[in-house]
């Protein structure tokens, strides 16, 4: 991913309020973004989902309920899988499918469960924000987070109440470092 590109993502959304929130700092940078969604969070905040989209930012997969791989059997992995799709695709107000990202919960996925995604792009990070962890600072999460970013980063903050507190802080001053870095943000290709 060439130049000074950088593909900020979020995980585990939509959720009123920290979404709702992100997206507003999204339109006040003027970035957009790529949304990895877990289906049961759709199908409870189709509004919420709407929104992202019609504010143009990319949706894409997270399983319908944030499912660690390496604890689901190959079988229920994939109808979650699927099941997150077809929420996706009838929450959309147009019936517009879903992009074909996915990104496994945990980034825990089994090669079997990778084999049966076929059609599926899996995407990963290199830059994982820790916004979720409590015992980490809001001032930690943030340098943390500028300290490993480079070029053609792909970077992990999430939209959930349990981040919320350190996203809210560090997420909008994150931001602001790159652009004023020379960084631009897009959605990630499909």
């Amino acid at each position: 991913m060439p130049g000074n590109e950088l593909y900020l993502t979020l995980d585990d959304g939509p959720v009123p309020g920290p979404t709702e929130f992100t997206l507003d700092i999204l339109n006040q940078f003027n970035i957009k973004a790529t949304f990895f969604c877990i289906g049961d969070n759709v199908r409870k905040h189709a509004d919420v989902y709407n929104r992202i989209i019609e504010e143009g930012h990319a949706v894409a997969n997270h399983t319908f309920n944030h499912l660690n791989g390496w604890n689901t059997s190959l079988d229920l992995y994939t109808d979650n899988v699927v099941r997150c799709e077809q929420v996706m695709h009838s929450a959309h107000k147009t019936g517009k499918p879903a992009s074909k990202l996915f990104r496994p919960p945990y980034g825990r996925i089994t090669r079997a469960q990778i084999k049966s995604l076929t059609g599926y792009k899996i995407i990963m990070w290199d830059v994982l924000s820790f916004d979720y962890d409590v015992s980490l600072s809001p001032e930690a999460c943030l340098k943390n987070s500028i300290k490993v970013t480079r070029p053609g980063s792909i970077i992990v903050f999430h939209d959930s109440h349990k981040a919320e507190k350190n996203m809210r802080y560090a997420l909008p001053r994150y931001i602001d470092h790159c652009l004023q870095k020379g960084y631009s943000f897009n959605r990630i290709p499909v």
